[in-house]
This record gives structure tokens, C-alpha cells and sequence, in this order.
């Protein structure tokens, strides 16, 4: 156990967190084609690029509740539509791509001076894995507990040193969250429709970017969780040995990130600050892409697992950690609806127990059980016929500011 929650005031701790949102999102005409204008945002720290030109990505800042993240999430969609609209462009409102007829409308992003390497490392990326598999795109949750929480739980573990209890803490609960994405995968699914120009049927997959046809590394990683340096050099071997041309190459469901550039070297230096939840689709019901409900719920999950026991997270439980994600991306899979069933009746009752605030929280999630209530059943009911039109017609809305669509 991580967390004491018999212990009231660390219960009191845990109930508030930090949290972060990345968002990706690709530029189209008003015809739905790709943009193929530059970036209007160069130099803007919170809204900048992610693999193509076309490809924005927000990055914000990091609040203690979900709704102030959602809320300047909104913001930033608001800037940036008011800049859209002067080139007669939009957000798509998909992680899948809208139609698209070659490679050649995907622009890699252009990085010039010190920045050069960055547009190096895209081309490299391009001809390792096509660059159509890059235009998925997604919502990163960035999770951290407290500094006042941290040290409270420090102080009761006996441990010797503080930022060695941090790192450890953090390893055991990215070792639990990737076991347990396949759960975040099955209940904000939101991708199961795309244009025919992507090459993938529709009705197979409720997250395509999740599903074995979207966004993996050509081999299954098998990191060491024993403690920061190991896990370190696990990821440090596949760069040398030549898998990976960087950390960032590591297509994984969780990472453990540091205060400061996003590097193996800073990791080390300054150890674990907070986790990176990677595999939410972008909502299209919703203006900003990811409902306020599923931020509070990664939250309760985080609190969850830190209640379960340590165990080893060996190679096999690994991959099988991997291969239940694709598995939860499954369009309708029946066992892993009963799986999360099972699991969130588990969480129910650990909420009941230690957290009866939280009781909304996880009834939300119930109640995507029903028949047709998931987001991805919603979403496929709604976007099946018409996937570009329709697609367009709600990016348009949403940016005029229509909020209920």
C-alpha cells in the first residue's frame, strides 16, 4: 500500500492532486482538407506543434482541480479558433484524421536554428513509421500528488531519503496505471469511425490510436520498474541497442516525466515529478476534447491503485499489460466489458470505504456500461454516415462557441 487512507489526514491530502492536459489537434480547411499553412503559434510555450505543421498541440499549465484545467483548456481552444478563422481553417474534432488523399499533405513541422534536430528526428520518425500513423491524435494527462502529501506519507514510511521515496512511489504506481490503462482505454474510447482514405473499416476498433493499427513501437518494451537508475537504463538500452532514437520514441501507455526538458538526463538528475497518462482519445462530444468526469475519474483510479500491494511487474505481466490495452480498443469486446465491470464494482467499493466523495465520480463511469452509453457507441451511432460532413459541421459549431452540440 502506497497510501494510508485509514490515516484521516492523509486521506485529506489525497483528495487533492495536480493535474495537466496536453491536447493535440489537426488544422483543416473549411473543406476538410489538411491545412497546409505554417503554424500561426510559432514561439507561443503553450501552443505549439506536434508532429506536422498541421498538428497543434496545447500544452497547459498545472492546476489542483479538474475543472481549472478544463477551463483554460477552453481558453486556448477559444485563441486559437479566433486565429483559425482568419484562414478560413478549424480544429478537427477527431484523434482520427479527416480524409486525405497522400503523405505529401502532411507536412512535417518545420523547426530552424538550435531547434533543427527537431525536424530531423520527425523525418526520421516519417520514414521509420509512415507519416499518416502520426496524425492520430490525443489527450495526455499530466498526474502528480502534492509536495504536502508526499512528505506526510514520507514521514509515516520510515523511509531515509525523501527524493528516494518519491521516485520509488511514483515507479510502483506507473507499474499499476499501465496494468490498469486497458481500463482508461475501454471507458474514454472515442475514435471508432474514420474516413476511407485511412485504410482502416470502421466498426472494428472503439480507439483506433490504441488499437494494434495505431500508435506502438514495432516491439513490445520491457522496462525494469526495481528502482529510477534501472528503469532509466531499461529505456537507455533500446536507444543504444537502436530501437529507439530517443526516450520520446517510447510509444507507451504511462511515462514517468521530470521538472524540466523531457529527457532521460533530466529524469535522472531530478527524478520523477509527476506521471503521464497517454492514451485518451479526443471527445469529440465535447468542446475541448476530454470531459472534466474522466480527469476527476483518473484521479480516483490513481487513488485506487495506490491502495493495491506491490507486486512484480515482470516481462510477461508487461506484455500482457500492452496487449490488453489493444484488446480494450476492440469495438464491443465482450470480456473486457465484464472485465471492467468487475473492476469498477472493485472501485466502488474501495470509494465506498475511503472516499464517499468520490461516489459520483465512479458512477459515472458505471453508467457507460449500459448498452449505448460508452462514448465510442455514441460516437459511432452519430459519425458512422457522414463521418467528414458531419465532422465538419461540428467543428464549425464549435467554433462559434455552440457548448451543447
Amino acid at each position: 500500500m502506497l497510501l494510508d487512507l485509514n490515516n484521516s489526514h492523509i486521506n485529506r491530502l489525497a483528495q487533492t492532486a495536480e493535474f495537466g492536459i496536453e491536447r493535440e489537434s489537426l488544422r483543416v480547411t473549411s473543406e476538410g482538407k489538411l491545412a497546409q499553412t505554417t503554424h500561426p503559434f510559432v514561439g507561443d510555450p503553450h501552443i505549439d506543434r506536434d508532429f506536422c505543421e498541421n498538428q497543434v498541440e496545447i500544452i497547459g499549465d498545472v492546476f489542483f482541480s479538474p475543472d481549472e484545467v478544463n477551463h483554460q483548456l477552453g481558453q486556448f481552444l477559444d485563441e486559437i479558433n479566433a486565429e483559425l478563422i482568419k484562414n478560413n481553417e478549424l480544429l478537427w474534432v477527431f484523434s482520427n484524421p479527416p480524409k486525405f488523399g497522400s503523405e505529401n499533405e502532411i507536412p512535417i513541422a518545420q523547426f530552424y536554428d538550435k531547434q533543427r534536430g527537431k525536424s530531423e528526428y520527425r523525418n526520421y520518425l516519417a520514414e521509420k513509421y509512415g507519416k499518416t500513423k502520426m496524425l492520430f491524435s490525443g489527450i495526455h494527462i499530466n498526474f502528480s500528488f502534492t509536495e504536502s502529501l508526499l512528505h506526510t506519507a514520507f514521514e509515516e514510511s520510515g523511509a531515509a531519503v525523501y527524493t528516494d521515496f518519491k521516485n520509488d512511489f511514483y515507479l510502483r504506481l506507473a507499474k499499476r496505471l499501465t496494468q490498469f490503462a486497458w481500463l482508461t482505454v475501454f471507458l474514454t474510447a472515442a475514435s471508432p469511425v474514420a474516413d476511407a482514405s485511412l485504410g482502416i473499416k470502421n466498426g472494428l476498433y472503439s480507439s483506433i490510436r490504441c488499437s494494434q493499427q495505431g500508435y506502438w513501437n514495432d516491439f513490445t518494451p520491457v522496462l525494469d520498474y526495481s528502482d529510477l537508475k534501472s528503469y532509466i537504463r531499461s529505456i537507455a538500452r533500446y536507444i543504444v541497442n537502436g530501437d529507439l532514437k530517443a526516450a520520446s520514441e517510447l510509444y507507451y501507455p504511462v511515462r514517468l516525466k521530470p521538472r524540466g526538458a523531457n529527457n532521460l538526463e533530466t529524469l535522472f538528475q531530478n527524478g520523477v515529478n509527476h506521471l503521464e497518462l497517454r492514451v485518451l482519445d479526443v471527445n469529440p462530444l465535447t468542446p475541448t476534447g476530454v470531459f472534466t468526469e474522466d480527469i476527476r475519474f483518473m484521479h480516483l483510479l490513481l487513488l485506487y491503485l495506490s491502495s493495491l500491494p506491490d507486486f512484480d511487474f515482470d516481462e510477461e505481466k508487461q506484455i500482457k499489460a500492452i496487449a490488453d490495452v489493444k484488446a480494450a480498443a476492440v469495438f464491443d469486446n465482450i470480456k473486457i466489458k465484464q472485465r471492467a465491470k468487475e473492476t469498477l464494482e472493485e472501485i466502488k467499493c474501495f470509494t465506498t470505504q475511503y472516499l464517499p466523495d468520490f461516489q459520483p465520480v465512479v458512477n459515472y463511469q458505471i453508467n457507460k456500461l449500459t448498452k449505448g452509453n460508452s462514448y465510442a457507441e455514441i460516437v459511432s451511432r452519430e459519425f458512422s454516415e457522414a463521418y467528414m460532413t458531419k465532422g465538419l459541421a461540428l467543428a464549425k459549431a464549435y467554433q462559434r462557441g455552440e457548448r451543447d452540440v
